[in-house]
């Protein structure tokens, strides 16, 4: 199964070019309350009215354009705070009412994680402005690269050194959050002789300088604009360059990516809740019987949106302790959305089976964030690996110590 999902766009994009885009409001303005306020406020309101549309395939960039307008995808910047643990409060509004937004909201953060930790000044200043208002949109095509520096599939995108820079060739099966005019992050393996790799480049992509051919449908999140890309000995200059060599910039700022997604899981679990607490009022008599009611749902959701604000308070930290609580963390959120949208469904019923029962796009949005890399499966691999890097020999007994 794929990891950033293979969708093929059935819509156009929910705004168009031709619309005024939000003019650059002042970043202090985006105090944490004034953020979380305006992105409940869109969650709530259009947001929500606008999941069905989204799971179908629309691509919501005018309501994108407004997150950005409210500090949601911008305040995990150093420019603006490093405020990680608000940038997954917001995500986490966002996606009680809609994963698929919540899915964008993360490509869109990590892509200014890449502009801004990339000291080029090239991708900063206006760009990474423009980037994190939403006036500007780009996102990540990191899901073959993380997999191959894990060892689980080859890197899929060549780069070749000439003068000024790299010619990159390759094809990219699914990458989301592009499309015309918009760009994304992107890693490739530099050949010499033999066509051994002896290094890795990360970049930025132009979208418009890539053939950008349309995927299969799958069950869910067909709104978030997902293509496969294919590049044809593109040119990529020094202004485009995010990190030369790339691994050492991936292990700086893998506990940030990965932390961020948390923001997806919990609000897919939290709009679960919601579900199941809308009809105990009518059902509590005989959903009293199932397992995983509201009460221990809102618990165990409370605890660990504690656990992923504390660990947001250092995101940078690269110790492997620290990259194994996050790992942990993101493995459970994934668990949570899993078990939360399963009994949403049983404590609905037949009302939640229809097609156009939030319960049923909510499992398919829980099934997303846990197969979307790194997947579970992936996540469990890597605390293995470094639990026996810094256990001593024989201590490891199958899993987290």
């Amino acid at each position: 199964m794929p990891s950033a999902l293979a969708l093929r766009p059935a819509h156009a994009p929910a705004c168009s070019a031709a619309e005024p885009l939000p003019a650059r409001p002042d970043a202090d303005e985006w105090t944490d309350a004034a953020v979380l306020a305006g992105t409940t406020a869109i969650a709530d309101g259009a947001l929500k009215a606008a999941a069905a549309a989204i799971d179908g395939g629309t691509y919501p960039l005018d309501i994108m354009a407004r997150l950005g307008a409210a500090g949601a995808l911008g305040v995990h910047l150093d420019r603006f705070g490093a405020r990680f643990g608000l940038a997954v409060a917001a995500m986490q509004a966002a996606s009680r009412s809609c994963g698929a937004t919540g899915f964008l909201m993360w490509c869109h953060d990590v892509c200014g994680l890449y502009l801004e930790q990339s000291g080029n000044p090239a991708l900063s200043g206006a760009v990474l402005d423009d980037h994190a208002a939403g006036r500007t949109f780009g996102g990540t095509a990191l899901s073959n690269p993380m997999k191959a520096f894990a060892g689980i599939e080859p890197i899929l995108l060549r780069a070749r050194r000439v003068p000024g820079g790299y010619r990159v060739s390759g094809m990219l099966p699914w990458v989301s959050h592009i499309g015309p005019g918009q760009y994304c992050g992107a890693i490739a393996g530099v050949t010499g002789a033999g066509n051994t790799i002896s290094h890795e480049i990360m970049f930025r992509l132009d979208c418009d300088r890539a053939e950008l051919k349309p995927c299969p449908h799958f069950s869910g999140m067909e709104g978030t604009s997902t293509w496969g890309v294919r590049l044809d000995d593109v040119f990529v200059g020094q202004d485009d360059i995010i990190a030369d060599p790339a691994r050492p910039f991936i292990g700086r700022i893998r506990g940030a990516f990965i932390l961020l997604q948390c923001g997806m899981g919990l609000g897919v679990a939290e709009g679960s809740l919601d579900d199941m607490l809308a009809v105990e009022e009518a059902l509590g008599h005989v959903n009293q019987y199932l397992d995983d009611r509201p009460e221990t749902i809102a618990a165990e959701l409370a605890e660990l949106r504690a656990r992923v604000l504390r660990l947001a308070e250092t995101p940078y930290d690269g110790a492997p302790d620290y990259l194994i609580d996050v790992l942990d963390a993101r493995a459970q959120v994934s668990e949570l959305a899993l078990r939360a949208s399963q009994s949403a469904l049983l404590h609905q019923g037949a009302r939640g089976y229809l097609m156009s029962a939030a319960p049923q796009r909510r499992i398919r949005e829980a099934h997303f964030v846990a197969i979307v890399t790194p997947a579970i499966k992936h996540l469990r691999r890597e605390m293995a690996r470094l639990s026996q890097e810094i256990l001593p020999t024989g201590s490891l007994q199958g899993g987290r110590p």
